[in-house]
């Protein structure tokens, strides 16, 4: 029994000698079997798959698109928000009026001018002067009537002078009266038929004749006229004008 057991020792002894120098000669520092002293033992390591180039992010937040600071991916930039600036459309300015036109004398080239008989009262003529100018116009005095060949006009009825002067806006008619002949006969003389009449006008003494006169046509027949021919002053109204 102790023969068999000290030989036993002898050959583990022996194999873990073995075993040790083994490995002194076939190990180096790195723990890779030195293919030059023993069979390769290298341990097979899987190769690491080569690492491809990283595609950079599709550009997806347009052209406002901005590198985050830290390293993230692209951000939006924020778009300007708020109200829209207010558009206002220029307030077209209205044209000034033009100056009120300074009033001036009623004469021939600013007035026209009619003559008309009256049936009542008997043997008068009505004259109407209308403006036809842009402006007012004033009738002043009373009107300077030349019967044909007249040398001389015929008096005013002191009487029938108005409060105020005559004024006409462009459009408005002043009226006078003229009384032709006397109606029984007796007051008048020289009687005789006139088949022209021209109207002269008068400025503001009341005593000048001021621009051209007018030149209004009489009835068919003529006007008869005597020596008690008379006018009155302008007058504003017609029922004014009518009661002389």
């Amino acid at each position: 029994m102790s023969v068999r057991t000290s030989r036993s020792r002898l050959v583990t002894a022996a194999a873990s000698v073995v075993v040790a120098a083994l490995a002194l000669t076939a190990c180096d520092d790195s723990g890779v079997i030195d293919t030059a002293t023993g069979p390769s033992l290298r341990a097979t390591v899987p190769a690491a798959a080569p690492s491809s180039p990283t595609a950079p992010p599709a550009d997806t937040a347009g052209p406002f698109a901005t590198a985050d600071p830290a390293g993230q991916e692209p951000t939006a930039a924020p778009r300007p928000t708020g109200p829209k600036p207010a558009t206002s459309t220029p307030t077209p300015k209205t044209p000034a009026a033009p100056a009120a036109a300074k009033p001036t004398t009623c004469e021939g080239s600013n007035t026209s001018t009619t003559a008309a008989p009256l049936n009542r009262p008997v043997n008068h003529l009505l004259l109407t002067v209308t403006n036809t100018g842009s402006g007012t116009c004033h009738l002043y005095g009373y009107p300077a009537v030349r019967f044909g060949e007249a040398q001389s006009v015929p008096p005013v009825i002191t009487d029938s002078k108005p409060q105020a002067v005559v004024t006409l806006k462009p459009g408005e008619s002043g009226y006078a009266s003229v009384n032709l002949s006397s109606t029984d006969g007796t007051d008048g003389s020289n009687g005789h038929t006139a088949n022209s009449l021209a109207v002269y006008f008068h400025g503001p003494s009341g005593n000048e004749s001021v621009g051209t006169g007018a030149h209004p046509s009489l009835p068919a027949k003529g006007a008869y006229v005597d020596d008690s021919l008379k006018v009155t002053y302008w007058q504003q109204s017609l029922d004014d004008t009518v009661s002389w």
